[in-house]
């Protein structure tokens, strides 16, 4: 097996927000009994093998089409074997590969934007602040027809973003077209290093309140998450609330540096073990430095792996409050094993357990892995795997983090399902285009834009009745404002005024206070527990 073997806590669903622990696992020495199994298997190892073969050089011989070699193993034999195993074990081919060792880094050489597919073609969402594509001037909007000479038509957003990245310093050309503009719009940009934060920068939501959310677990999330509590003036701060929604994982180390920050030193954070892995145990190393103000941490379905032990290790220790929907329920531990420089397989080999040691690992035995994915119980739990927090709280495996208190987002009716899905972007992209108005930061749109959003989409024939208009107002206020502030601002004022308006960011704030009764009652309980008996 060439290179080193690293760990992998994310949904491998989502290739680019999947990231690698190195380092975590080596060889052990096998006990007499697993030995001779060993041995065992080995002595059949050429037998397998040559069945393989057999079967390769069989289709080979007889197909009716030519066979490629790399097909039958990237997208036959080696993926077909791994999803025998369980929903998380996988086998990269050399793009996924390279994605995935491109996200553990946390930046790549190209343009920086963010771009999508509206409508069959290819549209620029939002240009990262500072770089290449924003500073040449291409903007949320832009219809990408070419890049250096090769039209767009019929690629993916995935084969777009590779023809726009490419080495430092050497030129892209990018064609587009933009809403009110006469002809075509070429644009030379000379690629970069493009940094992709994984922690946003953190801002009051209400005096002494802040707020910061982490989008993965990456390789200098620890890192940015001090900075920016620190930017943020941290001696300052009331009360957090922490976002973890639609965050996938990453990192073990970093999962693990930012539950540090909250808790005492020497706290469990979360430990794991598998059949050939002993039981290595992760503690809070720097520890919180007396720092105990209130926290509130905000997950969802789609908070994954290292999200949840973050999420796990606050619960268990009472240090936070926990607000949301149940979390996906990841506990399985990836080992990725590079086959070579351009290959790997993804294997998984451990559990891991919150530090009450409960496994929150969903059961998936008796569903495909689409259903896992996509179906599930939000109120399903282990019965058997039942444990207690810090403060002696029932708190259950076997189903992800479920959370103190819920709080579930009303579904989007029809009409928010239209303007989420295009009618905003696509408004958004003709109100610039004939206005040149740029409004001033903290604004929202008011009784003018809305008129306007309304005649745009009767004239674009949206499906939608007059109440349904009046009862989605504020909704359509605070959506339209978060696509209109990319537009004007960039992607991370948009991000912040959406937070600054979220009722679910509302409400973690009115917990505030359940959040420092629950850390108080631990500290006393604690207290309790270790004073000397008399």
């Amino acid at each position: 097996m060439a290179g080193k073997r690293r760990s992998l806590f994310a949904l491998p669903l989502i290739v680019l927000a999947c990231s690698l622990l190195g380092g975590l696992y080596g060889p052990r020495a096998l006990g007499a009994g697993e030995a001779d199994s060993a041995e065992a298997k080995d002595a059949r190892l050429p037998e397998d093998v040559g069945l393989f073969a057999k079967a390769l050089a069989l289709v080979e011989q007889n197909s009716a089409d030519p066979l490629s070699p790399d097909k039958a193993l990237y997208d036959g034999a080696l993926p077909g074997m791994m999803r025998s195993l369980d929903p998380h074990s996988n086998f990269f081919d050399p793009k996924e590969y390279a994605l995935l060792r491109e996200d553990q880094v946390g930046h790549y050489f190209g343009v920086g934007m963010e771009v999508t597919t509206r409508n069959g073609k290819t549209v620029v969402l939002a240009p990262f602040p500072g770089s290449p594509a924003w500073k040449v001037g291409l903007r949320p909007g832009d219809i990408i027809v070419s890049v250096n000479d090769k039209s767009t038509e019929n690629l993916n957003t995935t084969e777009v973003a590779d023809l726009l990245k490419g080495p430092r310093n050497t030129q892209v050309k990018v064609v587009v077209s933009r809403e009110g503009a006469s002809d075509y719009l070429t644009f030379t940009v000379i690629r970069d290093e493009i940094s992709r934060k994984s922690v946003q920068d953190a801002f009051w939501v209400r005096p002494g309140i802040a707020y910061v959310k982490i989008l993965s677990f990456a390789e200098n999330t620890a890192q940015e998450f001090e900075s920016t509590l620190k930017s943020l003036g941290e001696n300052k701060v009331k009360g957090l609330v922490l976002d973890l929604r639609a965050n996938p994982g990453g990192l073990l180390d970093t999962g693990v540096a930012v539950a540090d920050h909250f808790l005492p030193k020497g706290s469990l954070i979360v430990s794991h073990h598998g059949r050939v892995s002993p039981e290595r145990k992760y503690t809070a190393n720097s520890g919180n430095h007396g720092r105990g103000y209130p926290v509130v941490v905000l997950v969802d379905r789609m908070s994954a792996s290292a999200a949840e032990i973050v999420a796990g290790a606050l619960q268990d220790h009472d240090r936070a409050w926990i607000l949301g929907e149940t979390t996906f329920g990841k506990g399985l531990v990836q080992t990725v094993f590079p086959m070579d420089e351009k290959t790997a397989l993804v294997l998984t080999t451990a559990h891991f357990y919150t530090p009450s040691g409960r496994l929150i690992q969903r059961d998936y035995s008796h569903e495909s892995f689409y259903d896992y994915y996509n179906r599930r119980d939000e109120t399903a739990r282990n019965p058997q795997d039942v444990k207690m927090t810090d403060s002696g709280r029932t708190v259950y495996g076997g189903g992800g983090i479920t959370p103190d208190e819920v709080y579930k987002a009303p579904a989007m009716d029809r009409l928010e399902s239209q303007l989420f899905r295009n009618g905003l972007f696509a408004f958004t992209r003709t109100y610039f285009a004939t206005h040149s108005v740029k409004p001033d930061a903290g604004w929202m749109p008011d009784a003018t834009t809305n008129r306007e959003l309304h005649d745009y989409l009767l004239t674009n024939h949206y499906n939608f009745t007059e109440p349904e208009f009046a009862a989605d107002a504020d909704w359509i206020r605070r959506y339209l404002a978060k696509e209109m502030y990319v537009w004007v601002f960039g992607k991370d004022e948009s991000d912040r005024i959406f937070a600054q308006t979220d009722p679910e960011v509302a409400k973690a704030v009115e917990l505030m206070p359940k959040a420092e009764a629950l850390t108080e009652a631990a500290r006393k309980v604690i207290a309790q527990r270790l004073a000397p008996r008399q």
